[in-house]
């Protein structure tokens, strides 16, 4: 019996990069089922091909996070251990810092419900998605907050308000793991050459499917077309914890005319990724890390942030595409017909 699941998986691209955390042409790995994920995810790629600066990407901010639970007698008490947690905060950097090289405590929020109060600590994790370090960091800050607030016991080392694995709307509001956007400008000769379609029923439909279509259907901070298929795919092949998908794919797309040019973006606040740790020693991860250039010695934290722009990019290439398919009356099932049933 294989231990191991078998995944179709392609290389997509070249896909032209550029920006401040990675410039340049790659190539990018998916992992899927869903065998027209790659043509579409190409087709998006060979646009940015076409266009001058590609792809920018840009990170707006990372952190990732754990919430802890503490219960206390009543409101009252929980208010006022809460504000001897805030102003011990130095010393509670120094505490984490005494349980990883790469682990630093940057921010805290909180929630009073009853008795009960919750902290979200926030972290930065060097190349490291950070599930495992952040709880380690976050066990040690409970158990020092414990010694020096006797009025408070334990309730548990993860109280969702982190939140993990879930469409919530606290991540998109305070952020965790890499918060990415990835733009374009298209050109409307290749717009209408690529991809056969005008700009303007891009930008129309992204507001009548993505912005109206999701509203209508009670979204969570979320306003795509499919950004969880790239992620899967780009997750699967790279080692991570495809379960952060979930929070992951709570993302937006805008598209907006500029004369005749496409504007083109997707927006992720929550990329939970890295280029170290649990799946990330797999030949096959290790091989495909290797390919986009990220096993080259960098200051920490550079080659997750390089990877996490590698994954927006994606991300932006299938968005574009099935957009784009979807403002021509059957393309979209015609594509799957031909690719998925050889018809």
């Amino acid at each position: 019996m294989s231990e191991y699941a078998q995944i179709p998986m392609q290389f997509v691209g070249p896909l032209r990069v550029s920006g401040n955390t990675v410039q340049g042409e790659f190539e990018v790995p998916l992992a899927t089922y869903e065998t027209p994920l790659w043509p579409s995810v190409n087709r998006g790629a060979r646009i940015s091909m076409k266009c001058d600066e590609g792809i920018k990407c840009t990170v707006i901010d990372e952190r990732m996070t754990r919430s802890v639970l503490f219960e206390a007698p009543d409101a009252g008490a929980a208010l006022f251990a809460l504000e001897q947690i805030k102003a011990d905060f130095s010393e509670l950097k120094t505490v984490v810092e005494g349980t990883s090289r790469f682990a630093k405590l940057i921010d805290l929020h909180s929630q009073i419900a009853g008795n009960l109060l919750f902290i979200r600590f926030e972290f930065t994790t060097g190349d490291a998605s950070g599930h495992n370090m952040c709880t380690q960091a976050a066990e040690a800050l409970m158990n020092r907050i414990l010694e020096k607030q006797p009025d408070l016991k334990y309730g548990s080392i993860s109280g969702n308000y982190c939140s993990d694995k879930k469409a919530t709307a606290v991540n998109g509001i305070l952020g965790r793991g890499k918060y990415v956007v990835a733009e374009i400008l298209i050109p409307g000769k290749i717009c209408r050459r690529f991809l056969k379609t005008e700009p303007h029923k891009i930008a129309e439909l992204n507001i009548r499917k993505n912005l109206i279509g999701t509203l209508l259907a009670g979204g969570s901070r979320s306003a795509n077309a499919h950004f969880a298929n790239m992620l899967l795919g780009f997750y699967l092949a790279t080692g991570q914890d495809a379960a952060n998908i979930v929070e992951g794919s709570q993302g937006l797309t805008m598209a907006e005319v500029r004369g005749d040019d496409l504007y083109f973006s997707v927006t992720l606040p929550n990329l939970i990724m890295g280029t170290v740790g649990n799946g990330k020693g797999l030949d096959f991860v290790l091989e495909n890390m290797a390919r986009m250039g990220l096993t080259e010695n960098r200051e920490p934290g550079v080659n997750s942030r390089r990877l996490a722009c590698l994954c927006a990019a994606s991300v932006l290439c299938g968005e574009l595409s099935l957009l784009a398919a979807q403002t021509n009356p059957g393309e979209l099932m015609a594509a799957h017909r031909r690719i998925e049933r050889g018809q």
